[in-house]
């Protein structure tokens, strides 16, 4: 089956909900600064290192396909909660987000060949409010033991065991997996790319 697009991305889960949808892909990984810039808010954060990583990989690699990147963010009080760095620093995220609301950023990013401008790159962006109960330190223990919440931003993963702590989500739940299909969906169908269910 001839691939669709470049997923400028390693992540299993992404790969995943492009399976789900039915787009046919090749993976491309980029390793980037994800630093954020001084005074940057989480909602410019996101959408900024989604573009830097679809344009690092569109310029690394030789081809006509499109390039699709993402990048999501657990955004509590204001502060962008990334990766946990070691055990204490997964337990103080966990700590912080205890029986409180905070959102979940999701930027999508999609670069073409295209010569025209105005359909050379296409943005979007998913927001999405998370409520989770009050976690024991007993719980936050465990969760950590499982292995699970490395590599997660914001220290959790929502479709997996960190599942029996959200009480409510307001919003896309694939946008907290890593990928709003909503928004990803839409940006593709400009690109002319058909998904299974068309």
């Amino acid at each position: 089956m001839k691939k669709q697009l470049i997923l400028a991305s390693a992540s299993p889960r992404r790969k995943e909900l492009l399976d789900q949808i039915g787009v046919r892909y090749i993976v491309h990984p980029v390793d980037i600064d994800e630093t954020p810039n001084q005074a940057e808010v989480a909602k410019d954060y996101v959408i900024r290192v989604a573009a830097e990583k679809s344009k690092t990989c569109f310029d690394a690699v030789d081809s006509s396909l499109p390039v699709l990147a993402a990048d999501t963010s657990v955004v509590i009080d204001g502060q962008v909660l990334g990766k946990p760095k070691n055990e204490a620093h997964a337990k103080e995220m966990m700590q912080l987000l205890s029986g409180r609301t905070h959102i979940v950023y999701s930027a999508v990013s999609l670069r073409s060949s295209d010569r025209k401008p105005e359909t050379r790159h296409f943005q979007a962006l998913s927001l999405t409010e998370v409520s989770f109960r009050k976690i024991t330190s007993t719980e936050i223990e465990g969760y950590w033991q499982t292995g699970e919440p490395q590599g997660k931003a914001g220290g959790y993963a929502i479709q997996g065991l960190a599942s029996i702590f959200v009480q409510s989500i307001n919003g896309s739940f694939s946008g907290v997996v890593g990928l709003p299909l909503f928004e990803t969906a839409a940006l593709l169908s400009k690109q002319g790319i058909k998904i299974s269910n068309e």
